[in-house]
């Protein structure tokens, strides 16, 4: 009796006959999708935080101040895990949640060197309420339509290769040379042209297994791969002993692999809270407001791609395409950013590795309850990851980097005045290591160039007012010292 009453209930809430799905698919595709995107507890860490401050390739703030890697960690299972059972829940659609890629590494390499960490999660937290106040509005929609296709496609492009640049970066792979001061190379392969280091051999092989798992289509390939590269990263420090970076120019960059002395260990969740406004007192408030501009333009772009891309998949969406809650989903998945700020993993949002429970059977929310619980369940599981060395991350970096980049085959490249914005876009992300960079170059060269070609009445109006206030935001400088 008490198995009928709790399987009427799953389907008052769930629906799971009207969308033709079964309690074990369900189960089955929430299994399926936790595999596929667990590896976010492992990256997450590796790019928001660090092992301690002096460390070289420590992710530090204004005030050298990081956030350790054991404790992002647990708040990034705790956010994904609230967030995704919310998200299922309130809007019963199979899209599970966690911290977005992309945001996390502007967070760490463009936005906490200005202020502190707390400030940075303080622009998060600004940044899900204006995606809330636009979902609530529907102005969401309004804006999005706003930027041409080309410029869309190419912001998904140029994220995913600086994603990419990052973990190349991060491995060695990709040096700053010495002298770069006295030449016209500026980067160069390794060490005088060689990977010249065990961490960044560890790395290269990591990227042939991870990409030969993810190309053959092995579930939760990207996760496998990090998996049998840590294993044999603590192989090799077990044999070569490099030792750390900071005692060895070839050592291991971040942490060195070892086999640890505890597997389970109580999640330490002293980050939650940790967040402030401060950032309109440290800096100027229009590099504020454009930093927040961009956080939200990166948030809603991917998320509303991603939902229409996955609900199409689930065979959700009606005639028009419109999926059924969307307007609750893009509040739950708005206040993804909110809780990833309050909770200092950075922005949370709807992530396309949700495909593989679809492709399981998943159609409904419950798929995300269970996905959300063994993101709970892996708090407990944080000692695992700091034996992780960024080399073996890097390679899923490389590769989340180039599925990104897939989304080039959606610029249309044979008009120039579509086709030099979106390149510009595309190349200035990774090329000046920011996101917010490629964003305005595109949108003033797209604007500037319609205009020029007599067609300045096809730009929405939203996109001149962008475009101006990106103006500003690279003029900073000069109009500091013209009216300092």
């Amino acid at each position: 009796m008490r198995a009928l009453t709790v399987c009427a209930v799953l389907e008052r809430l769930f629906k799971l006959t009207e969308r033709k799905t079964t309690l074990s698919r369900e189960m089955r595709g929430g299994l399926v999708t936790f595999v596929t995107m667990s590896y976010i507890i492992v990256l997450n860490p590796l790019i928001l935080g660090s092992v301690a401050p002096g460390d070289p390739s420590a992710k530090a703030d204004a005030l050298g101040n990081i956030l350790p890697i054991g404790q992002v960690a647990a708040v990034t299972a705790l956010v994904a895990g609230v967030m995704t059972i919310l998200f299922g829940l309130v809007a019963n659609l199979p899209f599970a949640i966690a911290t977005g890629l992309g945001i996390n590494t502007l967070l760490a390499v463009t936005i906490a060197p200005l202020m502190t960490w707390p400030e940075a999660m303080g622009l998060v937290v600004l940044d899900g309420v204006v995606i809330v106040v636009l979902a609530v509005t529907g102005f969401r929609t309004a804006v999005f339509n706003a930027v041409p296709a080309a410029l869309k496609s190419a912001i998904a492009v140029g994220i995913g290769a600086f994603i990419a640049l990052i973990g190349l970066v991060d491995a060695g792979f990709v040096r700053r040379l010495p002298d770069a001061a006295n030449t016209t190379v500026p980067v160069g392969l390794g060490i005088n042209g060689s990977i010249a280091s065990w961490p960044t051999f560890v790395f290269v092989l990591g990227l042939l297994i991870t990409g030969v798992l993810v190309v053959r289509g092995v579930r939760a390939g990207l996760l496998i791969g990090v998996v049998v590269t840590t294993i044999i990263a603590i192989i090799v420090e077990a044999i070569a002993h490099v030792g750390s970076s900071a005692t060895n120019p070839k050592g291991w960059s971040l942490s060195v692999p070892a086999i640890p002395d505890s597997v389970v260990g109580w999640p330490d969740l002293s980050l939650v809270g940790n967040f402030s406004f401060g950032a309109f007192g440290r800096i100027d408030v229009l590099t504020v407001l454009l930093l927040v501009f961009t956080l939200v333009l990166a948030n809603f772009f991917d998320a509303m791609g991603t939902m229409t891309g996955l609900g199409q998949q689930a065979g959700l969406a009606d005639r028009d395409g419109q999926l059924p809650n969307i307007g609750r989903a893009l509040v739950v998945e708005g206040a993804g950013a909110v809780a990833g700020g309050v909770g200092s993993s950075s922005s949370n949002t709807v992530f396309v590795e949700s495909a593989s429970g679809i492709a399981e059977g998943a159609r409904t929310g419950l798929a995300n309850v269970l996905t959300g619980v063994l993101f709970l369940a892996a708090m407990f599981f944080t000692p695992l990851y700091a034996i992780v060395p960024v080399e073996a991350a890097a390679p899923a970096l490389v590769i989340v980097g180039a599925l990104m980049f897939r989304q080039v085959a959606g610029i249309e490249l044979t008009e120039l005045r579509t086709a030099l914005p979106a390149f510009l876009t595309i190349v200035i992300m990774p090329f000046t290591y920011s996101i917010a960079n490629g964003i305005g170059a595109g949108f003033i060269s797209y604007v500037v160039l319609s205009a020029a070609t007599g067609k300045a009445r096809q730009v929405h109006p939203l996109m001149w007012v962008v475009a101006v206030a990106f103006v500003g935001y690279f003029a900073v400088g000069p109009l500091r010292e013209l009216f300092g």
